[in-house]
């Protein structure tokens, strides 16, 4: 069983954190981010490190969630997180025009996805002449939800090499189907 609740969170010197009672705001001088949390639990500040503590057992569900959370917005704001996503066939192809990002992904018409407020995004080449998408945002729940909206476009298949996924992700191919002779 995870002990992750247990252990306080560390803040570096360039963060501020404003607890007033259950709600917290972490900051850095450009970006801010804030979470109310549950009834049942605690936040206190003791030097550098957030304290999350419980009034009873019945919430117990809730602290460790609410501990990963407060440290997911620490990191957050003072690294960002990214997401990449690889496009992988010969005639699918991103780019990111404004705030939108442009797939062609062999549908008879392109799609124009409209990024959400503050997410970052940039297209690369790999070796291969493959894109490559990197999603950035100091929050990691937008992140991760805006490259699952973007994979759910062209889903990976496992009978063909033409999809959207994770960046890294290994997906097992299987063997179409044979004719008997």
């Amino acid at each position: 069983m995870s002990r992750i609740w247990k252990l306080p969170i560390q803040l570096p010197s360039w963060v501020e954190v404003n607890i007033n009672w259950q709600y917290i705001v972490v900051k850095w001088p450009k970006w801010q981010l804030d979470y109310t949390c549950p009834n049942g639990v605690e936040i206190k500040m003791v030097e550098n490190e957030i304290h999350t503590s419980i009034i009873s057992d019945e919430y117990k569900n809730l602290w460790g969630l609410v501990r990963t959370l407060i440290d997911n917005m620490v990191v957050g704001v003072s690294q960002w997180y990214e997401k990449k996503l690889h496009v992988l066939w010969v005639w699918y192809n991103a780019k990111v025009q404004w705030n939108k990002l442009i797939l062609n992904l062999g549908y008879s018409h392109p799609i124009e996805y409209a990024l959400p407020a503050g997410i970052s995004a940039t297209t690369a080449k790999d070796s291969k002449w493959n894109d490559i998408i990197s999603i950035a945002w100091i929050d990691k729940q937008k992140v991760w939800e805006v490259s699952a909206k973007i994979i759910t476009f062209r889903a990976p298949e496992v009978y063909k090499w033409k999809w959207v996924r994770y960046f890294g992700q290994i997906i097992k191919l299987k063997a179409g189907k044979t004719s008997k002779k």
